[in-house]
């Protein structure tokens, strides 16, 4: 039996002793944990997508005199 498997079968294991409201707040939470994931990922990726436009806006001469002082 793998890990991944031990975890899965502990893990329903302990949701079989669950009410019904809590396992509606145990998936409300796996939810909201996923959303999470989901923002942090398209955050992530915007800003590696967004890095190469804003290195063309900030890097000019006007732009360097001020990171001189």
């Amino acid at each position: 039996m793998t890990a991944n498997s031990t975890l899965e079968n502990r893990l329903i294991e302990k949701l079989k002793k669950l009410s019904l409201e809590q396992i509606q707040q145990v998936e409300n939470l796996i939810d909201a944990l996923s959303q999470e994931n989901t923002e942090r990922e398209l955050t992530v990726l915007s800003t590696k997508l967004s890095e190469s436009v804003f290195a063309k806006i900030w890097d000019n001469p006007e732009d360097a005199e001020y990171d001189n002082l």
